[in-house]
């Protein structure tokens, strides 16, 4: 493919400017982020986006491609890290009919899906090896067959792809191919964490509000507690976890619950949870009760077990669900849950 970049008199798509040019409004190291995004948007560049988990990367990666000039053509996400080899390979390059048992029909892969658009594949420090020598030739020719057949199929599609993970140490160990990371780390974007523009986390907070006060027909405020708060908090889930708390907060309809449950995660020494600061209601809560004690306890117990299983398969998650005899999609939520 030909690459080029977008006229410099030619204006990006309103949605763009509308949806994600405000996002990284707030902040110097976002306002960063928006720079590369706006010089790399009208290329066909591979771009890795790399950054914590739930810090917003395939929001930079949506904002890529509504800059773009492919922004009317399909936009298509693939979780590498959500299906085991043999099944993530059909998803992207898809089969022939035939081609395996169970294999009725022919069915088009997710690059086929993408052709004339772009292709975000999240999660790529978790493709497996078998499958990394196959989309390096989709990088360097821009073709494949499909799992089963023999005919070459050819795509117009601009690649983006992200990672929470360090693709050095993964070279290191032999789990990432050296000619793969290269081909993909032509313009790396990294994505800061929550906690390091903590000046952006009240126009976020407020962004997240105004959607769900829509959403759920609710008319909910932020009240300056729960904002001293969020500005002291340290946001382990970052982007994700704001999103879920502002969400939370909407549908109790009051800030009472979070307060309490923010409040308790600070630091003793924090004047918002030693009740020396703008909550003095957060302070007045009663002792924990043996019951609560006993449930935390049990959660601090999961999130040690199941972060230790992760670091000990270097976060593949299939075989961390494995070796805890849980689903996989039981396992992404626990994550969640636990901040990890």
């Amino acid at each position: 493919m030909t690459e080029g970049r977008q006229a410099a008199d030619a204006p990006f798509a309103d949605q763009y400017l509308r949806e994600y040019a405000p996002l990284f409004a707030n902040h110097g190291k976002m306002r960063e982020v928006r720079t590369v995004v706006e010089a790399v948007a009208g290329t066909n560049a591979v771009i890795l986006i790399r950054g914590e988990s739930g810090v917003g990367k395939d929001v930079v990666a949506r904002a890529i491609h509504a800059a773009s000039a492919r922004h009317a053509r399909p936009f298509v996400k693939v979780n590498c890290a959500a299906l085991p080899a043999d099944l993530l390979e059909t998803e992207l390059f898809g089969h022939e009919k035939g081609a395996f048992t169970g294999a009725y029909r022919q069915k088009l892969g997710k690059f086929e899906d993408a052709n004339t658009g772009t292709i975000f594949l999240d999660e790529i420090g978790d493709l497996p090896r078998a499958l990394q020598a196959k989309l390096l030739h989709v990088l360097q020719d821009f073709e494949f067959s499909r799992v089963g057949g023999r005919e070459l199929i050819r795509v117009d599609t601009r690649m983006i792809a992200a990672t929470n993970r360090d693709l050095e140490a993964a070279l290191a160990t032999g789990d990432f191919r050296q000619d793969l990371y290269y081909r993909l780390n032509v313009v790396e974007i990294r994505v800061p964490p929550l906690r390091e523009r903590k000046d952006e986390i009240a126009a976020m907070a407020a962004l997240f509000l105004s959607r769900f006060n829509r959403q759920y027909h609710r008319s909910v405020d932020l009240s300056p507690e729960i904002l001293a708060l969020f500005e002291q908090y340290s946001w382990p889930g970052n982007v994700r976890e704001l999103d879920n708390i502002v969400r939370r907060l909407v549908l109790l309809g009051n800030d009472h619950q979070v307060r309490a449950e923010l409040a308790r995660a600070l630091p003793t020494s924090s004047p918002a949870a030693n009740g020396g600061g703008p909550t003095p209601a957060v302070a007045a809560e009663a002792p924990l009760g043996l019951r609560e004690i006993a449930r935390r306890a049990a959660r601090e117990a999961e999130r040690r077990a199941l972060l230790e299983v992760l670091e000990r398969v270097r976060w593949n998650r299939t075989e961390a669900a494995r070796i805890l005899q849980i689903s996989y999609r039981t396992l992404l939520t626990k994550i969640a849950e636990c901040g990890l």
